[in-house]
């Protein structure tokens, strides 16, 4: 057989399995790095069904976020507004805006028939953690700090990682990411450094919220 194949096929064997040992660890390597949300999901801007321009509403009419979601200071969610809520500004009845705008056909079709709008989700965390939208809003957290300037996107894009270094880092310095309770949903508003120090320390102390790192506070 020595005269068929090199004395060096002896080895193919061992070749092999560091070979496969490398391509598995950089596979692993590279899943573990780049599938994570700040990869797979930051960026992310589905089509709607209906072209709804946060930019109009939020940032140029300056509408209330919790005009439209108006649960999220008293549940775990943030609601998708009800066709109801679009209705009460783009109804058909006198005084209406575009009332009759082919863009908005799809709203009127959903007030006629009760059928809801099916609007894509865009912002998502694992099945196994639990947020609570009412707990953060209330403590001082505004939306900016998750979702990114809504107020400036036409297209609500996912613009933060979301991943749980992203939360660690808020969990450990609640006071840099804190602001006065009125100024939640003003998502134009801020202060100098010096001013989030002293606010923050002082409204941390006062809100009694602690640095807490607990994995079972939102792993369910």
């Amino acid at each position: 057989m020595s005269d068929i194949f090199p004395k060096w096929t002896n080895r193919l064997p061992i070749y092999v399995i560091v070979g496969g040992i490398l391509v598995g660890t950089a596979v692993t390597a590279g899943i573990w790095y780049y599938f994570t949300p700040k990869y797979t999901r930051v960026g992310y801007a589905p089509k709607q069904p209906v072209a709804f321009s946060h930019e109009i509403h939020a940032g140029q009419l300056g509408l209330d976020c919790r005009y439209c979601h108006s649960h999220v200071e008293k549940s775990w969610f943030s609601n998708v507004p009800a066709t109801a809520t679009c209705i009460n500004c783009h109804g058909p009845t006198k005084g209406g805006i575009l009332k009759e705008d082919p863009r908005l056909a799809l709203v009127r079709e959903s007030a006629a028939t009760g059928e809801p709008i099916p609007w894509k989700q865009v912002h998502k965390v694992p099945d196994y953690v639990f947020f609570n939208h009412s707990v953060h809003v209330n403590r001082g957290i505004s939306c900016v700090e998750c979702h990114g300037e809504v107020h400036k996107m036409d297209e609500v894009v996912h613009a933060k990682p979301l991943s749980m270094a992203f939360c660690l880092e808020c969990h450990r310095n609640p006071e840099d990411h804190v602001r006065p309770l009125e100024h939640i949903t003003n998502l134009e508003w801020t202060q100098s450094e010096e001013q989030q120090k002293a606010f923050g320390k002082e409204f941390v102390a006062h809100a009694k919220i602690h640095a807490s790192q607990n994995c079972s506070a939102c792993h369910r």
